[in-house]
Parts: structure tokens; sequence; C-alpha cells
């Protein structure tokens, strides 16, 4: 698959685990020793030049060393890139809250400069605000598997997003084990080091670092793994944390294949009940004359064999209209430009219908599926083109998420899943599935549980009714799994919360500033409804 879309399908991606032997008496000598303090300083230029210009005189950045295998300490090095945004009411600090963004492969780095997005004031007042990328991500020793972008275009270019027709499939998993190869030729020897129990255990070692006796800490999709995996291997240093956009520990760590055919479910669901809201909203939705779900059907399966072509010029393929809907589907402040796309594309198949819209025609390019990610902009390669991206998605899901190592089973279980899930089901299984069979790391050191370990205060565990790439119910199972936690649902649609429902927010932050862990079983609404 090109590059670019290849980036898109890798945001869609939430969540991942760990397995391997937890030593709290290793971790607690070394705290006893003294960690290595974190050295802030003034960040780079470029990194400035990424984050509003109010707040670059307030934040401070650092690149500090930890391990590259955790069992052995006084071995290799890798850096971890940190920003920090000083808490506003320095003399009333409560400590350092870390952020994750997802993914795996989010960089975090300058999610510190952006924390008035999620929290209330007084989490921005109390808290100084750490956002790193972690390890193999973004400015953290990346992983690569390649050394130049033409050689990275050679791979992706054989590939199908989604493939469809037996040459398809054929080239995709041929050019899916090139890409695997390449990552063992030249990935080094991080490949063997990427699995969320490391960044977990790379965490512990920056709260040390901070000086924190405990962590506080907000995981935003496949960060809630790293928090429950933190929970786990560390309870009695947990102080607050906050899991939003969950996913389910045990069925990932425990069930690769089972973990995406169920988040194949989720996309589907998520579409269903956009769908529905669009025919019930009326002239609110662009796509609710007629059929909404029996016109988003016909369009999706005519593209099967043939493009469509707007009047603008635009081709939309099959796998750009899955994709841009799986994208959108992650931020309802999107919807309406979904919906007016849709009815646009429809239109083309039914000249009767609904004109082109004019907000269609400046909005068809698919967004990131991450709503709050940055654009990804790819030079056209040549053979002196650095490859400066990384393959921390695959690094960490092929490490954490079991599979079996048998790429042939492919075609035969794309096909079931788009039985059951017939618009994001052969989607789903061409990401990790296949590739994971592959991974040149068969046997990764990773945390698979237990799960139920009871931290000092509960874990409060925030779920969407209509979440896409973590359907509710693994919202349901994190708060469940854990051992001491309490579950805030809210009646929205989208990936993730935090700033988009004010009742959450304000109990989201008496939790973190005062411990007050809220009441199990609340549900909530978002401060805007999508049309």
């Amino acid at each position: 698959m090109q590059l670019r879309y290849r980036a898109l399908v890798l945001t869609l991606a939430a969540g991942t685990a760990v397995s391997g032997l937890v030593g709290t008496g290793s971790a607690a000598a070394r705290e006893a020793q003294g960690a290595t303090p974190v050295e802030w300083s003034t960040c780079a230029a470029d990194v400035l030049a990424e984050i509003p210009e109010a707040q670059r005189t307030k934040v401070s950045c650092a690149n500090h060393p930890v391990p590259l295998d955790h069992r052995r300490p006084g071995g290799p090095k890798i850096t971890l890139a940190l920003m920090k945004r000083p808490a506003d009411d320095q003399a009333n600090k409560v400590g350092s809250l870390f952020l994750n963004p997802g993914g795996p492969g989010g960089a975090g780095l300058i999610y510190s400069a952006y924390g008035s997005s999620f929290f209330q004031p007084g989490v921005m007042e109390r808290f100084d605000l750490i956002g790193f990328d972690p390890r193999g991500v973004g400015r953290s020793s990346p992983l690569r598997c390649f050394e130049t972008l033409e050689e990275a275009e050679e791979v992706f270019g054989r590939m199908s997003a989604i493939p469809l027709t037996r040459t398809q499939i054929r080239d995709t998993m041929v050019a899916t084990e090139d890409y695997t190869d390449a990552c063992a030729r030249t990935a080094g020897p991080l490949l063997d080091h990427m699995s969320t129990e490391a960044v977990v255990r790379d965490l512990d070692l920056l709260r040390q670092g901070v000086g924190d006796r405990q962590l506080n800490f907000v995981g935003f999709s496949y960060g809630t793994l790293i928090g429950a995996t933190y929970a786990n291997m560390f309870p009695s240093k947990s102080r607050a944390l906050v899991l939003d956009g969950n996913v389910d520990p045990a069925l990932r760590t425990t069930n690769g294949a089972e973990y995406d055919r169920q988040r194949a479910q989720g996309f589907e669901l998520a579409l269903d009940a956009f769908l529905k809201r669009c025919d019930a909203d009326g002239d609110r939705c662009a796509y609710s004359d007629g059929n909404p779900r029996a016109k988003f059907d016909e369009v999706r399966d005519h593209l099967r064999t043939r493009s469509i072509t707007l009047p603008s010029g635009q081709v939309v393929t099959y796998d750009g209209y899955v994709g841009r809907v799986a994208g959108d589907l992650y931020a309802p402040t999107r919807f309406k430009a979904l919906a007016a796309w849709l009815q646009a594309v429809y239109a083309v198949l039914h000249p009767e219908a609904a004109p082109f819209s004019a907000q269609a025609q400046v909005d068809e390019l698919p967004p990131l599926a991450n709503r709050r990610g940055l654009a990804d902009v790819r030079p056209l390669p040549t053979a002196d083109t650095p490859y400066e991206f990384d393959d921390s998605y695959y690094g960490v899901n092929c490490s954490d998420k079991p599979f079996l190592r048998i790429p042939q089973l492919y075609p035969a279980v794309a096909a079931a899943w788009e039985r059951e899930s017939p618009t994001f089901g052969r989607s789903q299984a061409t990401s990790d599935l296949l590739t994971c069979a592959t991974w040149p790391v068969p046997r990764p050191d990773r945390y698979a549980g237990p799960w139920g370990k009871r931290t000092p205060n509960p874990v409060v565990v925030v779920g969407n009714y209509y979440d896409p790439a973590t359907q509710y119910k693994f919202s349901q199972r994190m708060a469940r799994q854990l051992g001491n936690a309490r579950l805030l649902s809210v009646d929205a649609f989208g990936h993730c919360i935090l700033g988009d429902s004010a009742g959450v927010d304000t109990l989201v932050t008496d939790y973190l500033v005062n411990l007050k862990a809220p009441a199990n079983g609340q549900v909530f609404q978002p401060n805007a409804q999508p049309f």
C-alpha cells in the first residue's frame, strides 16, 4: 500500500500488550539506588515549531537514557524524548502527569503543550504535563525497517490497502514478507525490545527520573494498555490512572486474531449508529434522503469492481471509501462533511439524487484517524531520500498480540471476517494478522497478565457507546479485569472523549487533583452532537 495511506491505516489501530516476569525486587533496588534524574533544557527549534506559539516559552525538553533491554540495566541504552509543560501553580503542584496518545506508534512528545484540549484548568494548575515518544517512536530511538524512502516505496507499492482480487492478495502477501524481511535486516536490536512491557518499564524509570513517588497517567486508545499494564506491574506505584477509549487487555494479549475480529465488529457498530443517526436527524444530515444504510451498501459493493469519479475529478476507490469512512468515524466533528461526501458519491450513481454538495467539494481528502493527529506529508522518494519514519506500530503489536505464524491462513480469514463485517472485516484482517505471521521476533518478552492487581486508588475507565476503534464493551471488560476500577460511560460517537464531555472532565479533574474517585456506572452526554 502507498506510504500515505499506510499512515492512515496505522493510526486506525488501537492497543497492544505484554508478558514476562514482573520482578518488583529489581525495580525496588533501582529506585533505592536512585534513578537518573531527567535533565530538562530548551526544546529544539523543530519541536517548538509544532506547538502553539503561546506554549513555546513554557515548555522544556529532555532526551533521557533507558536500557535497551531492561533485563540488562547496565547494557546498551536508548534515549526517550520528553516535553514538560509546567503546572501553573507550582507552589501547590501535585506532581507530574504523563500522557500517551495511543497508536501504538503515536508520538506523544508535544501532547503536553495541548493539555487544554483535554483537561480543565484545575489539572493544568496542579500538574506538570509530560508528553513523551515511547521507545521506537518519533524522536525516541525510532525503529526503522528501511534506510531509504525508495526502498520502502518499492515494498509498500506492491501492497493493496484492502486486497480483493487473487492478484492483489498474492502480491500483498509476498510484499508483506518482504517488509518483515527488511525489518529483520535493518531494524537492529531494538526490534527485540518493543513490547508494552518495555514501554511500561521505561515509564517507571521516567516517573523516578522526575522525582514522583507514584505515577499519574492518562492514556488514550492503545495508551490504555500502557496504563493497565503499569497498574499490574507496579500497583503500589500507581497514584491516579485515567484510561480513555479502552482496549480489552486480556483478549488482546491472548488472541490477537479474535481481538482484531472484534475490532472490525466495533467499526461496523459505529457505522451503523452513524447511518441511523443520520436518518433520524433528517435534513441536518446531507445523506438522510432515502435509506442511508441501503445507499451506503450499494456504493460499497459497486466500488469492489469499479471506481467512481466525482464531478471534481476525484476518483473514489474501494479502499479510499472504506478508509475515509473509518477515519471520519473517529471524529464526530467530521460527520457533517462525511455525510455530504457520501451523498456526493451516491449521486454519481443516481443523478436524480440531491446535487453535489459544496461542502463535499472542499472536503474530499480523508483525514487522519486520530482527531488530534498531525498531517503526514511525505516527499516523493528518490534513491537518496532517507527513510525518516518509524515502524513502531508493528514493532509493538507483533510483540504483544499473539497470532498463528501461518500467513497462508490470511485469504480464508479475510473472507470470513468480511462476511460478518462487510465494510471493515477485510481491512482489519489485512493489518496485524498478515504482518505478524512473519514478524522476525517469534517469541518476544511481553506481559500478558494477571490484570487484577489492586491499585491503592481506583483506575478511572472511560468509554464511548459508539467508539469505532475500541468498542464500548472493551471498556466494560477493562473495568471488570482491573482489580480496582470505576467505569464512566458516554452516550457519544468517536474515539476517546476527554475534553469533549464536561461531566466526565469535571469528575476526572477531581480524581486527578484530589483523588476523589467517581461513582461507578455513571453515564454522560458529549458537549456537542454530530448533526
